[in-house]
């Protein structure tokens, strides 16, 4: 697909899809990979440092992201905006729609930054630890200000991606993993001269790493796409198109919360079990969301190319473009799936100092949930894959509704009762979690096939 208009699509043939989707989305799994392995790292290092700072930053990380997902809906609809743009052929639009995905990424910064600052007593109401809700609140009040420029760096992330300049956010995201890792080791162990600083010291890292991150990819877009001009009346409002990112992107940060909140309660769930209990969850949860990297970065391509096939005006085009992303999102469960069922122990060990008397106690609970893991791998690769060819026609609205009722009205409930009431304990909490992916992966798909994909054009 072309990134100008100009160029005709790819060839509607398996052969030519699959050849089209990998270009694009390897790039893309690569970035979300290394923009994943930020807290990634951030898990691992504090594992080495001490349990309680491990389950502090887990818990924290839980709830910012629950935050950032929610406003980082209006970078991706900016993605879809601008691919339909370019497959339409109308330069104007594209950077309308970023310019104004920048311009609600701040507002809604500057009314999520309260939530940040007082974390403590909000982690306090939800029933956790009072020791580690004031370590996850001392990391917040320093990693929350990279609300602001990780916001604005997923705009400006899915307006190159919507372009499919793909390999561009790849190289981006890995420098910052890497300037995130020397950050992360010098000032939480205190190496190379660097105060120990711990759990504050990660939350430096986080801060420095997003905003470094920002300035590069805004200089690198002016720079090297000058023609759309992207600040171009930079402080002049734009009603109709802010309209436009709001109707898309609402919905579309809601579905992503909803989600992510998912996991954050089932992160509250686990604390309320206890800290061992929770620093295994950090560690599954660590584990298969690097899988479930593949899974976005295919969602990704998906959304990209059946934008581009929604400004063209080709269902065609779409439906099998559509059927080859799906196979190929399986195909990546199953690798995952086989491997945390077959090297669950390792894995889990990567995390841990071998030396910490509770490693025992984690490992035989991180094996349990790794299992879990391993079960909802294939659906919730399935759901993600349907949010983005929806994303990509524009549809918001309806799978908003279904993935909450999906994560909220089933999969939390299933969570609770299984892991408190039936006393199943962590297991319980993430067996809720597999089905509420499960009805949200078949919800999306049937909403996709049987509904959105008939508001396009044959051709």
């Amino acid at each position: 697909m072309a990134s100008t208009g100009g160029r005709p699509p790819s060839p509607n043939t398996i052969l030519g899809h699959s050849r089209a989707i990998l270009i694009l989305g390897l790039p893309l799994i690569g970035g979300h990979v290394a923009q994943f392995s930020i807290g990634l790292t951030d898990t691992v290092m504090l594992g080495w440092y001490g349990v309680a700072e491990l389950a502090a930053v887990t818990l924290g990380s839980s709830y910012f992201f629950s935050i950032f997902l929610l406003g980082s809906g209006f970078a991706f609809a900016v993605m879809p905006m601008v691919a339909a743009a370019d497959g339409a052929g109308e330069g104007r639009q594209i950077r309308r729609s970023t310019r104004m995905g920048l311009w609600l990424s701040l507002i809604y910064g500057v009314l999520a930054m309260p939530l940040l600052w007082w974390s403590e007593p909000i982690l306090l109401l939800l029933g956790q630890n009072s020791e580690v809700a004031h370590g996850a609140s001392e990391y917040l009040r320093i990693a929350g200000w990279a609300l602001f420029p990780a916001l604005l760096y997923m705009v400006l992330k899915s307006y190159l991606a919507g372009l499919e300049r793909t390999q561009a956010v790849l190289w981006f995201s890995v420098l910052a993993a890497l300037v995130n890792a020397l950050v992360n080791y010098a000032l939480i162990f205190g190496h190379w001269g660097a105060p120990e600083l711990g759990v504050t010291g990660a939350a430096i890292a986080s801060l420095a790493t997003n905003f470094v991150s920002f300035v590069l990819v805004l200089v690198y877009a002016l720079r090297v796409l000058p023609e759309h001009e992207l600040l171009k009346n930079a402080l002049r409002p734009d009603w109709e198109m802010m309209r436009r990112v709001l109707r898309i992107g609402t919905p579309t940060g809601l579905t992503l919360v909803a989600e992510t909140s998912l996991f954050a309660a089932s992160a509250m769930m686990m604390g309320w079990i206890g800290t061992v209990a929770l620093a295994a969850h950090g560690i599954a949860l660590s584990l298969a969301g690097l899988t479930f990297m593949v899974h976005l970065g295919l969602s990704n391509a998906a959304t990209i190319r059946v934008g581009n096939a929604y400004g063209r005006g080709d269902r065609n085009h779409l439906a099998r473009g559509a059927q080859v992303v799906m196979a190929m999102s399986l195909a990546m469960a199953a690798v995952g799936v086989a491997l945390m069922l077959v090297f669950p122990e390792p894995l889990i060990s990567l995390f841990l100092d071998a030396e910490d008397p509770q490693k025992p106690q984690i490992l035989a609970m991180g094996v349990g949930l790794l299992a879990a893991a391993a079960l909802f791998q294939l659906m919730d690769g399935m759901q993600v894959i349907a949010l983005g060819l929806l994303r990509g026609v524009q549809d918001t609205a309806w799978p908003m509704v279904l993935a909450v009722l999906s994560y909220w009205v089933v999969g939390i409930p299933a969570s609770y009762v299984l892991g408190f009431v039936l006393e199943w304990g962590g297991i319980g909490v993430w067996s809720g979690l597999v089905i509420g992916l499960t009805a949200a992966g078949l919800c999306l798909m049937l909403r996709f096939w049987l509904r959105s994909i008939k508001t396009v054009a044959v051709k």
